[in-house]
């Protein structure tokens, strides 16, 4: 549940969110990462469900500024592709905090459904300090393309 005073948005795993896109066609995903992780790491591939990943920075790279426009520049691309404020919202990013700050930024603009994406596209380090074995969007070995 979401308090109005301070809006939490919901944590889902990584394997209900691409299920939840799967069946239901007005779902979302929403990529906050950098450019350059769009670029270099890899994006989730929605094209099997007929659809794309929005994608809007968070914050930049390579200063880690958060973006001051994240909620207009976004609320104008999701009006853009006719997305109502009570449509589900995913928001992933490297491996769930982030998208979690944008989720919740996204309630308090009034979207009433916001969720985020708990392991995020590439998860936790694991013990060889490396990135998408572990947990997340690549491990799950969920659809993904790369530039």
């Amino acid at each position: 549940m979401v308090s109005e005073t301070s809006p939490r948005a919901s944590n889902v795993p990584v394997d209900a969110v691409w299920q939840c896109l799967a069946e239901r066609a007005d779902t979302v995903l929403i990529d906050v990462r950098t450019r350059a992780e769009w670029t270099y790491v890899g994006l989730p591939d929605l094209r099997a469900l007929g659809k794309e990943t929005v994608l809007v920075e968070w914050q930049g790279f390579p200063d880690n500024r958060p973006n001051p426009a994240f909620v207009e520049e976004l609320s104008g691309r999701l009006a853009a592709l006719g997305v109502s404020r009570e449509t589900e919202l995913y928001f992933i990013c490297r491996s769930g905090a982030r998208s979690q700050l944008a989720a919740e930024a996204m309630l308090r603009a009034g979207f009433t459904r916001c969720f985020n994406v708990t392991e995020g596209f590439e998860g936790p380090l694991d013990d060889d300090r490396h990135r998408g074995a572990r947990s997340g969007w690549k491990a799950q070995a969920l659809p993904w393309v790369q530039s």
